[in-house]
């Protein structure tokens, strides 16, 4: 996560959808910068809601506009696949080299998921608060070209970006009929992400 209090506006780290490397080009930029743990580098709405928002807005009487990146649904779950497929993943539980792409995202459908398809939701995380806290400015993953004029424009910045923490690369290929189970599931996924310009 990454703060810029002048510019009163909070980067929200979505797993999987490239943050890592924006919060290294942007961390001398940036007021705040949360990389470490995961649990607060990746805080969604509502934890930012429940343990950042209170300490801007009692102290310094500042409410920030919150942002975020979305990856496409499939590409997403595809991107935690490859990450959990690294060498140092082997023999590990999570790990997802004894099972196809196909038993993921079947995995991944199950109300009680294994562990190795248990990797959140965009959705929930950047689900809107009771008190109206939410995400203010959405991104597309697939539109890197707008998200970085927003943060040029915004911040007056010349961004610089390197790829990092990137996922193995490999071809998957997901069954017509559990595409469109999962499509069916997860509607309201897909609409938020049809929904970002």
């Amino acid at each position: 996560m990454l703060v810029f209090f002048k510019e009163r506006l909070a980067f929200l780290s979505v797993p999987k959808t490239g943050t890592t490397a924006y919060e290294t080009a942007l961390a001398p930029r940036a007021d705040m910068v949360i990389t470490e743990p995961p649990m607060l580098k990746h805080a969604p709405v509502y934890r930012y809601n429940r343990f950042v928002r209170p300490m801007f807005l009692k102290v310094c009487d500042a409410e920030m506009e919150l942002m975020a990146v979305m990856r496409e649904p499939i590409s997403w779950l595809g991107s935690w696949y490859r990450y959990r497929r690294r060498p140092f993943m082997q023999g590990k539980p999570n790990a997802t080299f004894d099972v196809s792409f196909d038993e993921f995202i079947l995995a991944y459908m199950k109300g009680s998921k294994p562990g190795f398809a248990d990797v959140g939701s965009q959705l929930n995380f950047m689900a809107p608060q009771p008190n109206g806290t939410g995400i203010t400015h959405y991104f597309r993953y697939e539109d890197q070209p707008r998200l970085q004029t927003f943060l040029q424009d915004r911040l007056e910045v010349s961004l610089d970006l390197k790829r990092e923490n990137v996922s193995p690369q490999m071809d998957l290929t997901l069954s017509p009929d559990i595409e469109e189970r999962f499509r069916r599931k997860f509607a309201e996924e897909f609409a938020l992400y049809e929904s970002i310009p």
